[in-house]
């Protein structure tokens, strides 16, 4: 499996289970905003891939090869050198900039247990820059940085919980932790008093949207965003699609039970954000 061109074959190379990790060294850290996250100033992945590998990954379509995208969840890049590219910010100056953190990857997925990669950027943007800050996760591994986030003057932190139910996750997500693990690390977040949110992002089949919504309403969260995923236009990672559709049509999942199921969230939680404009800056 050749998933790195010939160019990059030079960079070491390792494995964790069944996935590839490969460190080298970035061109670059920050991205200008486009599209969907128009409305930040940068983006910062500190990884490329994703060992969390969801199947419907819209990440996975930005690959640079169709290798890659078929074996999305199989591959690894961890940008070694990400701390040495934000510091040359330092002249440059980013405070008050509106970044978002990850949008092509999850800045804490199991290896961030080992790298740090993301701990050294919190620090470094931390003490010398205090930018605006989303950070878009759906790992508990976040729990491990509260003594950084509850330090920085503007800051949220996204969890996204897709569905109510493992059956659910297991097919759609199964290398990512569980629905309530999730549930349970956002709500410590936010207890330690720093600003956050649940995404739904997409929305996948619930089995119990009554008894969903009320467990999102209890972490005492005031800041959710729901967005579809659309069964027929959605796209799937190679021989993934099957299984999902089936589970789909297994359980009857529709636009119209997609509705039914938004209109018993807004009634719980009034202040449901809607897509990208859920997705504004803080």
């Amino acid at each position: 499996m050749d998933l790195f061109s010939e160019s990059e074959d030079q960079n070491r190379k390792t494995s964790i289970g069944n996935c590839l990790i490969e460190y080298k060294k970035a061109s670059s850290i920050l991205t200008p905003a486009s599209g969907f996250m128009s409305s930040y100033d940068f983006t910062l992945n500190p990884y490329s891939g994703c060992s969390f590998g969801c199947t419907y990954c819209y990440a996975a379509f930005f690959s640079r090869s169709e290798e890659q995208r078929n074996n999305w969840g199989l591959w690894l890049q961890v940008k070694e050198n990400a701390l040495s590219l934000i510091k040359k910010y330092r002249n440059k100056g980013l405070r008050n900039k509106i970044i978002y953190m990850s949008s092509v990857t999850d800045p804490y997925q199991p290896i961030e247990k080992e790298m740090e990669i993301t701990r050294s950027i919190l620090k470094e943007l931390l003490e010398y820059h205090q930018p605006r800050l989303v950070i878009q996760t759906r790992s508990p591994i976040v729990l491990r940085d509260i003594d950084l986030l509850s330090r920085f003057q503007n800051i949220q932190v996204n969890m996204t919980i897709t569905t109510d139910s493992e059956k659910v996750r297991k097919i759609f997500e199964p290398l990512c932790p569980s629905n309530d693990s999730r549930i349970k690390a956002i709500k410590e977040i936010n207890d330690a008093g720093i600003k956050s949110c649940i995404t739904m992002t997409p929305l996948l089949p619930v089995l119990d949207p009554e008894s969903f919504a009320i467990k999102l309403k209890n972490t005492g969260l005031t800041n959710f965003i729901i967005q579809p995923f659309h069964t027929e236009k959605g796209k799937f990672i190679a021989g993934t699609r099957s299984a999902a559709m089936n589970l789909i049509k297994e359980l009857d999942w529709t636009d119209e039970k997609y509705k039914m199921t938004e209109e018993i969230l807004l009634n719980h939680i009034p202040n449901l954000g809607i897509g990208k404009e859920g997705f504004k800056p803080i």
